[in-house]
């Protein structure tokens, strides 16, 4: 499954979040970094849910960028 993640620069390295798994982030130092921790925490959060015997989330999100004049 694909699940949409926001990537987002802070004071000290980045952090990630999915729109489609409450609850579910990440950090780094790096974005390729967050990335990587982002992949584990969402393999994580789904095998939670699974243990649980919760249904796992269908990926909804969708982002997109449009031109604004500024």
């Amino acid at each position: 499954m694909k699940y949409l993640i926001v990537i987002e620069r802070t004071a000290t390295g980045y952090s990630a979040y999915s729109p489609d798994l409450p609850g579910c982030i990440a950090t780094g130092s790096s974005r390729e970094a967050t990335e990587r921790e982002m992949r584990d925490a969402i393999a994580f959060h789904l095998d939670g849910l699974k243990a649980e015997g919760a249904a796992i989330p269908e990926p909804s999100s969708s982002s997109s960028y449009i031109d604004v004049p500024a």
